[in-house]
């Protein structure tokens, strides 16, 4: 397979699809991580199965599959119903994901059904509306993190790929599985795990459930909670952040909120909401800059409040970020 190896490196491309997350709350088709319902055909495993390991998705779903990236890594594929061949390379990948026992969660958009998600791709350079030769676009996730995968020309190629993306999560962090009972392959060789290992803390999986249902206040309970039984929970204080990240954007305008700062560069709110949605794009940097610029223009309250959000997205990030020990020192600086 002639591609570049992936690293951790590869996990700072970014790709705005903060507009995917600004699903209405309750919406009425499937969440991400819940299968659409199975034709009567329908292999385990196959696009529209319920193993949990593959799931049909759609533009109200996309945020939920975003977030599970947090605890374990996430494919997103295109495909699309009026081009038939599309789906053959779906149906390999879907079977070499479902041979990984939950290792990574596979998600399947179809751009006849989802236009906007593959306009968002279309970001990344990639084959979005999958012209003759290129017959599918597919992106991992890794907290939250998109990262373009090249194509592969067989199921055995796409095995390759999983294989570094896997070890690509480890190096990152990310070695949580897919919530659910997936019994692992004859060939499976790696070291047996406890069974309650596979299992979410009570508290996260209502979390988790509850994002999946778009209902962000329940998560953030949830959250809440968790942190009050455990103040050491750094799962949990991720989650929290991620979530609220998610509630704050619930139904922005990206486009309107950018002519709003534009308009004012000491509008602290303006700022704040550019800055999250940045974050949820995968624009990191520019979100850390365009807050430490806010800090050194303004004074009080309003400095103090767009530092305090600041803060607040180094905790989304993670502290282990490079970008987020740049921009402390960079904060440091600001304030003395």
């Amino acid at each position: 397979m002639t591609q570049q190896p992936l690293n951790a490196a590869a996990l700072r491309g970014a790709v705005d699809l903060s507009s995917l997350a600004n699903r209405p709350a309750g919406g009425g088709t499937p969440a991400a991580g819940s299968a659409a319902a199975p034709g009567p055909d329908a292999p385990a495993g196959s696009p529209g199965s319920t193993d949990g390991l593959v799931v049909d998705i759609d533009a109200q779903g996309f945020s939920a599959l975003v977030t599970a990236s947090t605890r374990y890594p996430v494919v997103i594929t295109l495909w699309a119903t009026s081009q038939p061949a599309s789906r053959t390379p779906v149906d390999e990948l879907a079977r070499v994901v479902r041979k990984e026992a939950g290792r990574v969660q596979l998600g399947i958009v179809d751009i006849d059904k989802a236009p906007e998600i593959a306009q968002a791709f279309q970001q990344l350079g990639q084959a979005a509306q999958l012209p003759a030769g290129t017959p599918m676009t597919t992106v991992a996730f890794l907290q939250g993190q998109p990262m373009p995968l090249p194509p592969f020309p067989s199921e055995e190629a796409a095995e390759q790929l999983m294989d570094e993306l896997l070890k690509v999560a480890v190096q990152n962090g990310i070695t949580g599985r897919v919530p659910g009972d997936h019994d692992a392959p004859p060939e499976d060789d790696a070291p047996a795990e406890d069974a309650d290992s596979d299992e979410l803390p009570a508290l996260h999986q209502a979390a988790y459930d509850a994002i999946e249902q778009g209902d962000y206040d329940g998560a953030i309970t949830a959250y809440e909670q968790a942190l009050a039984d455990n103040k050491d929970d750094e799962d949990a204080r991720l989650g929290l952040g991620q979530v609220r990240l998610l509630k704050r954007t619930e139904g922005a305008d990206l486009q309107q909120a950018r002519a709003a700062a534009a308009s004012d560069p000491t509008d602290v709110e303006a700022a704040k909401t550019v800055a999250d949605l940045d974050v949820l794009g995968g624009h990191v940097e520019d979100a850390f800059t365009r807050l430490l610029d806010l800090v050194r223009a303004t004074a009080g309250d309003e400095r103090n409040a767009a530092r305090e959000h600041l803060i607040g997205l180094f905790d989304i990030v993670g502290s282990a970020d490079p970008r987020v020990k740049k921009a402390r020192t960079a904060l440091m600086s600001a304030l003395y």
